[in-house]
């Protein structure tokens, strides 16, 4: 009798997103966002960020990223439509962790969505483990860039 052996491919990376409306426009919101060097002022999910890079943020900047309870990461962009959004990863042993940040036009000013997805073979065991803060600093970076991109705006 022969065996046959059968792979069944299973994803498991897990995408953890917030949506926030902005009362301000676009354009505003996306400065904010991409001034990755100023996110220590205005979201408390991140401690320190050091761009590895000189001029505009483009695909291949690559910024050292310093969050509370984690090692710091080195995440690079991968893919960037220019006023609109960015896409930027970070590689570990047995784990890819990509960031998306999106922002689009909205009647009362813009609408932002933030996003994290795990995938990779410690990927499963990772989203299990960090859900919960992936989920808060989330919030906390969606408050913040509110609040950060409404200021001064009328």
């Amino acid at each position: 009798m022969s065996r046959t052996n059968r792979r069944v491919q299973v994803d498991p990376s897990r995408v953890f997103d917030i949506t926030v409306d902005i009362a301000a426009p676009p354009d505003r919101v996306w400065q904010v966002m991409t001034d990755v060097e100023l996110w220590p002022e205005w979201t408390e999910s991140v401690q320190s960020v050091k761009r590895l890079d000189k001029g505009p943020f483009r695909v291949g900047s690559r910024a050292r990223v310093k969050q509370p309870k984690f090692l710091p990461a080195v995440w690079e962009v991968t893919e960037i439509d220019p006023g609109r959004s960015f896409t930027w990863v970070t590689r570990s042993p047995g784990m890819v962790a990509s960031g998306r940040h999106r922002v689009e036009p909205t009647a009362k000013g813009s609408r932002a969505t933030l996003s994290v997805a795990y995938s990779g073979l410690l990927a499963g065991l990772i989203t299990r483990l960090l859900a919960g803060i992936t989920d808060r600093y989330l919030m906390y970076e969606a408050a913040g860039l509110k609040q950060r991109s409404e200021i001064f705006v009328r």
